[in-house]
């Protein structure tokens, strides 16, 4: 097994390498400048059991995705898995956002999948799974999320015209919304807040507690086996019930 994990070197993309790992020959983990928190990542994910490859690129353009995806044709591996789970954490309201600033973040955090599956495209094959990082702010307002939120409501939407596509290749494309992880993006998007908003969403879900990477890792997992063959399009919640009252 081989994966593409762009976002890969922090956060929920990181424990999506990590999880993959033991059963992955080659992880490609795409990072856009954090080189300290690149060799970490490395390191971590070769400790679980990979070769890990660092990849440096902008998922935010069309090019930037091509140099990923040369990285990985310089392996001549095929990819079983590719993993969206960047983001640009621009934190703004819509009526405040600067309208290039906006385009970047919309390019970074949507558009961008359909980049990143046009670029890996001739490296899946029959079998191999996209997911698509989303969060519940691509279906409700949260403040200060507007480049995000609309951005994620852009790529589901995305990622269901790209089903109907990928489906008679045999290649699957799903998106995965865990609840609220206090990860540098989430820092960067409600700052000082972070940890309280974290902890106040663990206290009052429904089943008792906040999100673990086991939660989303685990269905991951389980998505990408041939057991999961005929789910395509769709978007799972991993929050405990917590989307499910107001």
């Amino acid at each position: 097994m081989s994966l593409l994990v762009v976002g890969g070197t922090k956060g929920i993309g990181l424990a999506i390498a990590r999880a993959f790992a033991p059963d992955a020959g080659d992880v490609f983990l795409g990072y856009h400048g954090d080189e300290q928190a690149a060799a970490r990542a490395a390191e971590s994910v070769t400790a679980a059991g990979a070769r890990a490859h660092l990849v440096k690129a902008d998922v935010g353009t069309p090019e930037g995705c091509a140099a990923l995806a040369q990285a990985v044709r310089s392996k001549g591996v095929v990819l079983d898995q590719v993993v969206h789970s960047a983001v640009d954490a621009y934190a703004t309201t819509t009526l405040d956002a600067d309208p290039l600033r906006f385009a970047s973040a919309l390019a970074t955090n949507g558009t961008s999948l359909l980049y990143l599956v046009q670029a890996t495209l001739p490296m899946l094959r029959r079998g191999s799974s996209v997911f698509y990082l989303t969060s519940r702010g691509g279906r409700m307002v949260v403040p200060n999320y507007a480049a995000v939120g609309v951005a994620k409501a852009l790529a589901e939407s995305l990622m269901r015209y790209l089903a109907v596509e990928l489906a008679p290749q045999g290649i699957r494309i799903n998106a995965i919304a865990p609840a609220i992880v206090e990860t540098d993006a989430v820092r960067a998007l409600f700052g000082e807040k972070a940890s309280d908003i974290v902890r106040d969403s663990a206290s009052h879900n429904p089943s008792g507690r906040g999100v673990i990477d086991g939660d989303y890792t685990s269905l991951m997992r389980w998505l990408a086996s041939p057991e999961a063959g005929f789910i395509q399009g769709q978007v799972f919640f991993v929050n405990g019930g917590a989307n499910l009252s107001a």
